[in-house]
C-alpha cells in the first residue's frame, strides 16, 4: 500500500495517543483517554500490516491472534493489587523486544556486508531500506541499534526484578553487591568501550558482551533499591522502556514508534521527578539505584500500640463531623475498596464531611489508590492529594488509616536516620482521633517501623480490613 497513507495512519495514531495521554490526567476523562489508546493501537498495528514492506502477514495475523488471546486471559485473571507487577512485567517485555529487534538489525548489516549490487537490488523490506544507507547513515543506524540493545537489555532485568520485589519472590530490602555504584560504573564504561568497538568493527562478540553488561546494570539497579522506593521504580522503568522503544524506531526508521517511545520515556521521567519531589529524593539517585538503606540507628519508638474493637469505632465516627479516611496498600490487599466507598456512602448520608487524603506514592505503582477508589465508585470531588488536604489535618476529628505505613509516617519529619527522612508525609497526628486499620504489629512491606502507632490519640484497629470494616457498617447509625 501507498507510503503516504501509512504516513498519514501514523500521524492520526500519534494523535490519538497524545489524547490518551492528555486525558489520563484527570479521573473523569480516563476512561476515554483509555478508548483513544486502543484506537490508536488498532490503527497503528493495521496500518504498519498493510504498508510498504510489510509481508508474513500470515504470521503476524497468528502472533497477534496469540498475543491477543494471552492478554485477554491475564486481564481477567489480574486482581488490581496485582496491577503493579504486572506493569513491571510488560516493561520487561518491552525491553525483551528492544534487545531482539536490535539484534536482528545487527544479524542485517552483518549479511548485507558481502552481498554483490545485483544482491543487493533484489532486496525488499527492511533490508532493502538498510542496503541504500550511506556509510554515515550506517554509523548512526549501528549507535540506534547499540542504544537500543543497551536500554532494552536494562529494562528487561531491571523490570524482572521489580516485578519480583513487588510479588513479594525478591527480598524488598536494598541489596548491592560489594562494589557498590563502582560495579555499575564499570559495567557502564566497559559498554562505552565495546561501543567504540563495534562502531569500527561490526563485532558481534562486543555487541553481546554490552548485552551482558546492560543486563547486569538492571539487574542491580534495582536490587540496589528499598521496597518503600518501588513506585519510583515503576515509573522510572516505564521511563526506560519508552527510550528503548525510541532508540529501535529510529533503527527500523518507524516514525510512529519513535513518537510513541518519546511520549512513553518523557513522561515516566516526568512522573519520576515528580514523584522523587513527593518523597524528597534525588532524581540522579533514583536512577542510580542507591536509595531506600538507613543512614545511621533510627530513633528509639516509645510507648505501646493500643488496640479498639469495631463499637469504639464506630462510636468516634457517629460522633464526629470531620473524616479523612488514608488507603494504602493494605486496602488493595485485602480488596476492601468496595466496603470503603459504602461506609464513606453512610457517613456522607448522615450529613459528615468525608474526604479522601491520597499521597503521590500510596501503593505500588502510581495513582495506584485512585484506580481502586474510581472502580468502587467513590466520588472524584472528595478525592484529594496530599498538598490539598495536609493543612486540614488539625480540624479533623477522625482519620482512618487503611493498611498505609510509610505515607503516614512521622519519622519522616522526626527522624534524621530515617529511610524516609525529609519524605513529605500525610500529618494525620494532628486529626484529634486516628484509627489504623492494620493486619498485625509488623511494620509492613517497607520493614520501617512508625511511631504513629504508638501516639496517645492513635488507636489501631486490627484484622483484614475488608472484614474490619464490613463490621463498622451495620454500627452507623
Amino acid at each position: 500500500m501507498d507510503h503516504g497513507f501509512t504516513t498519514a495512519a501514523y500521524v492520526v495514531a500519534a494523535v490519538l495517543f497524545i489524547l490518551s495521554l492528555g486525558g489520563l490526567s484527570g479521573q473523569e476523562s480516563a476512561k476515554r483517554a483509555v478508548w483513544y489508546g486502543i484506537a490508536g493501537m488498532a490503527l497503528a498495528v493495521a496500518a504498519t500490516l498493510v504498508g510498504p514492506g510489510a509481508g508474513n502477514w500470515g504470521a503476524s495475523v497468528v502472533m497477534i491472534a496469540v498475543g491477543g488471546a494471552i492478554g485477554w486471559v491475564v486481564a481477567q485473571r489480574v486482581q488490581m493489587t496485582e496491577m503493579p507487577q504486572l506493569v513491571a512485567a510488560m516493561h520487561s517485555l518491552v525491553g525483551l523486544a528492544a534487545v531482539f529487534i536490535g539484534f536482528n538489525t545487527h544479524i542485517e548489516l552483518t549479511a548485507l556486508a558481502g552481498l554483490t549490487e545485483d544482491a543487493r537490488a533484489a532486496l525488499t523490506g527492511f533490508a532493502d531500506v538498510i542496503a541504500h544507507k550511506s556509510p554515515v547513515e550506517l554509523s548512526i543506524l549501528r549507535v540506534e541499534t547499540f542504544l537500543g540493545v543497551f536500554i532494552g537489555a536494562v529494562t528487561f532485568t531491571g523490570s524482572v526484578i521489580a516485578f519480583g520485589k513487588l510479588a513479594g519472590k525478591v527480598d524488598g530490602k536494598a541489596k548491592k553487591l560489594p562494589g557498590g555504584h563502582l560495579l555499575n560504573a564499570g559495567a557502564a564504561v566497559l559498554s562505552l568501550v565495546l561501543l567504540v568497538v563495534y562502531l569500527q568493527t561490526g563485532s558481534t562478540a562486543a555487541l553481546l558482551v554490552m548485552t551482558l553488561a546492560a543486563f547486569f546494570i538492571g539487574y542491580h539497579l534495582i536490587m540496589g533499591i528499598g521496597g518503600a522506593d518501588m513506585p519510583v521504580v515503576v515509573s522510572m522503568l516505564n521511563s526506560y522502556s519508552g527510550w528503548a522503544a525510541a532508540a529501535i524506531g529510529f533503527s527500523l526508521s518507524n516514525d510512529l514508534l519513535i513518537v510513541v517511545g518519546a511520549l512513553v520515556g518523557s513522561s515516566g521521567a516526568i512522573l519520576s521527578y515528580i514523584m522523587c519531589k513527593a518523597m524528597n529524593r534525588s532524581f540522579i539517585s533514583v536512577i542510580l539505584g542507591g536509595f531506600g538503606g538507613t543512614t545511621g540507628p533510627a530513633m528509639e519508638v516509645t510507648g505501646e500500640q493500643i488496640a479498639i474493637d469495631a463499637e469504639g469505632v464506630a462510636a468516634a465516627l457517629n460522633d464526629a463531623d470531620s473524616i479523612i479516611i488514608i488507603p494504602g496498600y493494605g486496602m488493595a490487599v485485602a480488596q476492601a475498596q468496595q466496603s470503603v466507598s459504602e461506609l464513606t456512602r453512610k457517613l456522607r448520608a448522615k450529613g459528615k464531611n468525608v474526604r479522601f487524603a491520597i499521597h503521590p506514592v500510596a501503593g505500588r505503582l502510581p495513582g495506584h489508590m485512585n484506580v481502586l477508589l474510581a472502580e468502587a465508585k467513590v466520588p472524584y470531588d472528595i478525592v484529594l492529594e496530599m498538598d490539598e488536604i495536609n493543612e486540614d489535618f488539625p480540624d479533623t476529628d477522625v482519620v482512618i488509616v487503611i493498611g498505609s505505613n510509610d505515607i503516614v509516617n512521622p519519622a519522616a519529619q522526626e527522624d534524621p536516620n530515617s529511610p524516609i527522612a525529609g519524605m513529605p508525609v500525610l500529618e494525620c497526628w494532628k486529626a484529634k482521633q486516628v484509627f489504623v486499620s492494620k493486619r498485625g504489629q509488623g511494620t509492613g512491606y517497607s520493614g520501617i517501623e512508625n511511631p504513629l502507632f504508638y501516639k496517645e490519640n492513635t488507636r489501631m484497629f486490627y484484622g483484614d480490613a475488608k472484614k474490619s470494616l464490613d463490621s463498622l457498617l451495620p454500627m452507623i447509625d
